[in-house]
């Protein structure tokens, strides 16, 4: 049954006569037309780490999936439950690829090395 029909079945099982229904029309304007363009982007590359400790590595291979050390340095002073909230954000928001059971060592080098200045 194609599209008619259907229209027709569900018209018809109404308590609107089919002689009274009529249907909007549609119309579509090239204005409307959506174009897409290409944009270039260069990302500032670095080769810098963050500081040796407990808890760097893993932070190095997680975070600096998307962000370079220095960004993540630079960041005002936050607490332990300020910076776990940020990498739950990551996960969840951006959809990092941060193991759960990651979470925890990411959060204690970050909020510890803040209190290390």
């Amino acid at each position: 049954m194609g599209l008619d029909g259907v229209f027709k079945r569900v018209i018809t099982g109404s308590i609107l006569p089919l002689t009274r229904f009529s249907a909007p029309a549609i119309a579509v304007q090239a204005k409307d037309v959506l174009v897409l363009k290409t944009v270039n982007v260069v990302l500032p590359t670095s080769d810098r780490m963050f500081p040796d400790g407990p808890g760097s590595d893993v932070v190095n291979s997680y975070c600096l999936v998307c962000h370079s050390a220095a960004m993540v340095l630079s960041q005002p002073a936050m607490t332990r439950s300020a910076w776990e909230a940020e990498v739950q954000k990551m996960r969840t928001a951006y959809k990092a690829p941060i193991p759960e059971e990651q979470i925890q060592t990411i959060v204690s080098y970050l909020a510890g090395l803040q209190n290390a200045k």
